[in-house]
This record gives structure tokens, C-alpha cells and sequence, in this order.
């Protein structure tokens, strides 16, 4: 059965869509078989993390009714499958986001994992984002006011019916002026899955569409990636090889587009 697990977060900024990306790279590294959905239509930027700007077909023509969500998945780092948003602007006036239940049942058998980068807040948009999902994993810094809306995210969930597996806490620091761990934990009363420390170099490698994961393996980050994927599959690991594709190979890529997609049962469109 597939798992739909939301990672979301209750303000922009606080590095959910770097979360979800190294996430999905090393739940696909674990072999289990991994789908990011990016979700945040209006505000999408996973394609930029992952290198995968400029698809042809993304999910904005899927819900437009343009195209079927088996065109809109990319093989992106480490063999996870990506599906881009888009970043099209006049696409965003014929999305008919009732089309996303059709995609959802599509999907669901076909991969072990979805897992849904949604946008931040609590407006429409996220709650619809957050609907398909039957657990979530809560990114959050160690602000007052992120944890605060983080915490209006975690009831909102909880209210939808939504397991919270816990919270991923990013960009800490040892300041005053920030909670500390004890004190995240004790607020949002769910356990702390992983602290990734402030680091100005996930800024670097997000410019240049490289997860960290795939551009230092063996750096502490990708170790915490690896440890919050294998604690949330229950597996053991060691850090498989990863190879870095030259720069002609991703030229190549860029060229050819998205990797065909072999699901398990093609229920049709």
C-alpha cells in the first residue's frame, strides 16, 4: 500500500521544499520507490532545487486537463521520481484542482511512497494539498512565530484526520533568541525527528539545483536525510555510492525530458 506523507510547514522560509526534496532522494536511495508531488501550484520551486526547471509537462497541465500525470513524472537525483508544479503563470487560470483526486488514485498502488510538498499556510490551497495525505512531517526553525504557525498546522491536520509523524527541525542555532530542542518538543508535543543545523551551504547548492545529499554524501546533513528516512521506513542503511552525473549528461537530460514512467496498474485517463 501506498504511503502519502504531507511535509508542510505553517510559514514560507523555513526550508520545507529542501526537506522534502533530500527526503524523497534518500527514501529513493533506501529503495523504496519514492514520488514528490510538489503541490505549491502558485509558489513552486522544488523543479529549482532538483534541477529539473523547464519540463515540458508539468502537474499545472495535468489539472488544466492538458495532460495526464504519467507525462508530468521525471526521474530526478538518486532515482527519485519528481513531479514539477510548473512555473507557468498562464496556466494557472484553468487549473481545476478537483482533477487531483483523479491523479491521486492513479498513483496510489504504483509507487511505495507520494510524498507531497505543500504550500505553506493554512489557505485553501494547503488544506488541499494536505487532503490526500494520511500522515505528515512538520518542518519548522526555532522562531516563536514559525513554531507557532507550525503549531496552527499540526491541529489543523490532526482535525483532518492526518498522523503527525513529528518535526523536522531546521536552521538551528545556539542563540538565546531561539527555542531550544526541549522547548520545540515540549510545545508541539510530537517527537523531534531530526535538527539540521544552520548551513550556509544547502543555500549554495539550492542555487545550483544540486541537493546536498547528491553533492556531499557524506557531509552530516545527508547523514540526517538518511537517518530520518531510514527511521521513517524502519530500515538500516549505509550510504550507498552515489554517482554524479557530468555535465554532459545533464545536458542530455535537459534534452530528452522526463524518464517514462512504469506504473505497477495504468488505471487509464
Amino acid at each position: 500500500m501506498t504511503r502519502v506523507i504531507a511535509v508542510a510547514s505553517g510559514k514560507g522560509g523555513v526550508g520545507k521544499t529542501t526537506v522534502t526534496a533530500n527526503l524523497g532522494i534518500a527514501l529513493s536511495l533506501l529503495e523504496e520507490d519514492t514520488l514528490i508531488m510538489d503541490m505549491d501550484i502558485n509558489m513552486a520551486n522544488l523543479e529549482l532545487i532538483v534541477g529539473l526547471e523547464g519540463k515540458q509537462v508539468t502537474l499545472q497541465d495535468v489539472l488544466a486537463g492538458k495532460d495526464n500525470i504519467y507525462n508530468a513524472i521525471y526521474e530526478g537525483p538518486g532515482g527519485v521520481h519528481i513531479v514539477p508544479a510548473g512555473l507557468s503563470l498562464p496556466n494557472l487560470k484553468y487549473i481545476k484542482r478537483e482533477r487531483m483526486e483523479k491523479v491521486f488514485d492513479q498513483l496510489i498502488g504504483n509507487v511505495d511512497i507520494i510524498l507531497i510538498d505543500s504550500p505553506a499556510g493554512l489557505e485553501r490551497d494547503a488544506l488541499a494539498a494536505m487532503s490526500p495525505a494520511d500522515e505528515m512531517v512538520l518542518v519548522t526553525t526555532p522562531e516563536v512565530t514559525s513554531l507557532t504557525d507550525t503549531l496552527k498546522t499540526k491541529l489543523l491536520a490532526e482535525r483532518m484526520g492526518i498522523s503527525i509523524l513529528g518535526v523536522v527541525l531546521n536552521r538551528d542555532k545556539y542563540d538565546d533568541d531561539f527555542l531550544t530542542p526541549e522547548e520545540v518538543e515540549a510545545i508541539m508535543d510530537v517527537p523531534i525527528l531530526c535538527i539540521i543545523p544552520e548551513n550556509e551551504d544547502l543555500i549554495s547548492f539550492f542555487a545550483h539545483g544540486t541537493p546536498v545529499l547528491i553533492e556531499e554524501p557524506e557531509s552530516p546533513v545527508s547523514t540526517t536525510f538518511m537517518e530520518l528516512a531510514a527511521y521513517l521506513v524502519d530500515k538500516e542503511y549505509s550510504m550507498p555510492e552515489i554517482p554524479k552525473k557530468s555535465f554532459i549528461s545533464k545536458f542530455i537530460d535537459g534534452l530528452l525530458g522526463n524518464t517514462p514512467f512504469k506504473p505497477r496498474k495504468h488505471q487509464g485517463y
